[in-house]
């Protein structure tokens, strides 16, 4: 990995990351981000950085899950400009970006979270609680790089079954919306009816 990619780490926050509204930079921290859906920018709060780093990310970033069971990786991708906001990521995360025209961001993103990377991970992970992988091992990661074309036609059919995906849970999500309206009318027609009011004249 090293010879294909620089690697730093997030953003060196103390503590709790503090909400601070309007100053036009966010956060990306571990519950902003998913294999399937990249970043969630609208969950991401602003914040204020601390120190005079100026490690804001770029189109194209890969984020690695530093810590936890599952070290995935989400790519930067153009919806970070439409955010029209700066963003750095938590200190959770590792930022990888590509220091070689021999290989895409995409590409390196889908093969990070593929299963030879993933036995990596497990492999090399550290800790006994919460495991962790260390710069060193994702330094020494051996990549497999095929050519540019090669690349290019697996970035494609990821993006298409991504797509599905999307689409898949979308309509898991409105059955069950479906199946809860169903269930909430019928528990409602064995509640007693409210009683109607005498009316006097």
């Amino acid at each position: 990995m090293k010879d294909l990619a620089r690697i730093s780490a997030g953003h060196p926050f103390r503590g709790k990351i503090i909400e601070s509204r309007g100053s036009g930079i966010v956060a990306v921290q571990m519950k902003d981000a998913s294999v399937l859906d990249n970043v969630n920018w609208a969950e991401c709060i602003e914040t204020e950085p601390t120190g005079h780093r100026n490690d804001y990310l770029q189109i194209g970033d890969i984020l690695v899950a530093a810590r936890g069971s599952h070290n995935y990786a989400v790519l930067i991708d153009a919806t970070l400009t439409a955010t029209g906001r700066q963003a750095i990521a938590a200190p959770q995360f590792f930022i990888v970006r590509a220091a070689t025209s021999k290989i895409l961001p995409e590409y390196l993103c889908w093969f990070l979270n593929q299963p030879p990377c993933q036995r990596y991970f497990n492999l090399n992970a550290e800790g006994t609680l919460t495991k962790a992988i260390k710069r060193n091992a994702l330094d020494e990661m051996p990549i497999v790089v095929p050519s540019m074309a090669r690349q290019h036609s697996i970035v494609g059919l990821t993006h298409t079954l991504q797509q599905e995906l999307r689409l898949i849970e979308q309509l898991r999500r409105n059955n069950e919306q479906m199946q809860a309206a169903i269930a909430n009318q019928l528990a409602a027609d064995l509640l007693p009816k409210p009683a109607t009011p005498r009316q006097y004249r």
